[in-house]
């Protein structure tokens, strides 16, 4: 088996409790973790004590650098695993999705329910299976991956879906990609692999706010007042607000600020199909929609592109189309099953303007030609 590098970051698979006050907290080094596994025959571990702490501090700059310290390692063609707290796992192991190229060595992130000082602790079957799922060729080329209770789910697709079971990720509307069985990671599909973003300088600032029965427009408004460069909105059902919400929308996309749409329901697509404050309603305010990318998702892609040479310029005028360029480009929001092409419908009376728009955007930004972008057919962008 080949070096393995297990990059440490806290979480409750390196807490135990408090002496003087009994709360769980950051306290094992990865050498105790490694040791832990009591696996006489593991491959070689290369240890990188990152950082020790809880995940919910794992964030802007901290989140990534991370990433970047796991690309790095995984670039120089070594796999890389990475303990690290469940309750934000899924947006870390995403921003390592999208910076992550085909041609590096597999990454796979894993932790535990448990803390490390119970008899019955999962923290080390699991990081077995993350070593022996990095470990297996087969796992190269499937972007950042979860490993955990014996499933291995795709960084986009995987969700924390339960606080305190040991299963405690899933792929809602996708079911895992594999399984660890008998010492060996068993594939039964391969994700669709984007190819990796630009490393951005930092991560700008993205709102995420939930709607729920008579939602208003305060949490946009204060979104846009306070700096977010980005909000994305969780919608109910198939990514629906209300008339005042719609309003804040259209208030914060004329402020400049990029609103992306995403449901609160765990499984299914968003699409602009109703009325009355619902979802054509946000998509004529200025809107993008999601697809079926879970919020957070959203919210790191928007995160790591705001910023990017180019966006700003078509983002003043042109509704936020540079982030469903790069979104839709690195096949993250399909339709109906097919990743590789998708066009972005316009409102009508935008897209002869849209089009000039575009060809001047083009010959001032040459990191548009980079994305992949080929042609304008019909009132809609095609990719490849």
């Amino acid at each position: 088996m080949p070096r393995v590098v297990v990059v440490s970051t806290g979480g409750t698979i390196a807490m135990r409790p408090d002496p003087d006050t009994g709360k769980l907290v950051p306290a094992v080094s990865g050498d105790e973790l490694v040791e832990m596994l009591d696996w006489p025959d593991a491959p070689t571990l290369e240890l990188d004590d990152f950082l020790h702490v809880p995940s919910f501090d794992v964030h802007g700059a901290l989140a990534l650098s991370l990433a970047r310290r796991v690309v790095e390692h995984a670039v120089s063609g070594t796999p890389t695993v990475v303990t690290h707290g469940t309750d934000t796992m899924e947006e870390t192991a995403y921003l390592v999705d999208l910076l992550l190229p085909d041609s590096a060595a597999a990454v796979v992130l894993t932790g535990a329910q448990r803390g490390a000082e119970q008899r019955d602790a999962d923290g080390p079957r699991n990081l077995r299976d993350a070593i022996t799922t990095a470990s297996a060729p087969a796992s190269r080329g499937r972007g950042a991956l979860i490993a955990f209770a014996g499933e291995v789910h795709a960084a986009r697709e995987a969700r924390k879906v339960h606080t305190s079971a040991l299963r405690a990720f899933a792929s809602p509307g996708y079911g895992p990609i594999g399984h660890v069985d008998a010492g060996a990671v068993r594939y039964r599909r391969a994700p669709g692999r984007p190819d990796p973003l630009p490393d951005p300088d930092e991560l700008a600032p993205v709102d995420l706010i939930r709607l729920h029965a008579g939602s208003d427009g305060r949490f946009v408004r204060t979104a846009t007042e306070t700096g977010a460069r980005a909000i994305v909105l969780e919608g109910t059902g198939r990514g629906n607000a209300n008339d005042a919400v719609v309003e804040a929308v259209r208030e914060a996309v004329a402020a400049g600020v990029v609103v992306a749409v995403c449901s609160r329901c765990l499984e299914g697509r968003v699409e602009p199909v109703y009325g009355r404050g619902g979802g054509r309603d946000l998509a004529e305010a200025g809107a993008l929609f999601a697809g079926d990318l879970a919020g957070p998702k959203a919210r790191e892609i928007m995160a790591a592109v705001t910023d990017l040479e180019g966006f700003t310029y078509l983002r003043q005028d042109q509704k936020g189309v540079l982030l469903g360029i790069y979104e839709v480009n690195h096949k993250h929001w399909n339709i109906d099953g097919a990743p590789w092409d998708y066009g972005i419908e316009l409102i009508q009376e935008d897209l002869d303007r849209l089009s000039n728009e575009l060809e001047m955007a083009f010959n001032r930004y040459p990191v548009l030609q980079e994305v992949g972008i080929k042609n304008w057919v019909n009132g809609a962008f095609t990719f490849s």
